[in-house]
Formats: structure tokens, C-alpha cells, sequence
């Protein structure tokens, strides 16, 4: 990921392989990684069972909150695909008790086309 990327909030797709043993203390005995993105030092993964938001807090990033949404929440989503003059795409979802959805800036050249059909496969069964 770019310096401007992450600067500006972009985030960029992470290789699954790496975060596997980062992840492993967290994950459920049957679950597995379908797709993670990175914005600067936080995380959205999504997962075969939730979508895991992580945040990683202060100037060190010791200090970690984890948010797990199962999908089964999600009430509805939208993806928005960059433009001409818009570069970057956007993920929305809307979580069931929540009136604003959770909104995602996706820099261009990001696989929104699979995190539409990882999200429809993993909500919609």
C-alpha cells in the first residue's frame, strides 16, 4: 500500500497467508479467512462466519478492539465501483439495531466484484 493510499485512508487487499497466525487466537475451530483489506494499521476480514473489524488503537497499536459481525446481522450492503473522477470504490453495510451503515473507502484496482459476492455468499447462504 502506498504512502497516499494509507494516508488518505484507502484500503488495500492482505495476503490471507500472512495474517493466519496473527489471526488463529480469535478464530473459531471452523471457521476460515475468505478475504482481508488493510487501512493503514486497521483491518476488515471477512470470514466464512463474521466480518471482523479490527482497530488498532494509540501510537503503539498494543492496545486492540475487536468487531465481529456475524453476517446473519447484515440487513443489507452496497458496493459502489470508482469512476472517472472518482477513483476509489466504497463498501456499505447496514447492520441490523444500527441506523447509519459501516462505510469502507476501497482504493481503485480493489476486487469489489469479491467482496459483493463474499459478503452475498456469506449472508445469503
Amino acid at each position: 500500500m502506498g504512502l497516499f493510499d494509507a494516508l488518505i485512508g484507502n484500503a488495500s487487499e492482505v495476503d490471507l497467508e500472512d495474517l493466519g497466525s496473527e489471526l488463529s487466537p480469535i478464530m473459531g475451530d471452523s471457521e476460515t479467512l475468505n478475504l482481508a483489506y488493510k487501512m493503514v494499521r486497521d483491518l476488515f476480514i471477512f470470514t466464512n462466519k463474521r466480518l471482523i473489524l479490527i482497530d488498532k488503537q494509540g501510537m503503539t497499536g498494543k492496545k486492540v478492539s475487536y468487531h465481529s459481525i456475524p453476517y446473519k446481522s447484515i440487513t443489507h450492503f452496497e458496493v459502489e465501483t470508482s469512476g472517472h473522477f472518482d477513483m476509489d470504490a466504497e463498501l456499505k453495510i447496514w447492520i441490523s439495531g444500527q441506523k447509519e451503515p459501516l462505510v469502507k473507502e476501497l482504493k481503485a484496482g480493489t476486487d469489489v466484484v469479491g467482496i459483493q459476492k463474499t459478503i452475498a455468499n456469506c449472508a445469503l447462504g
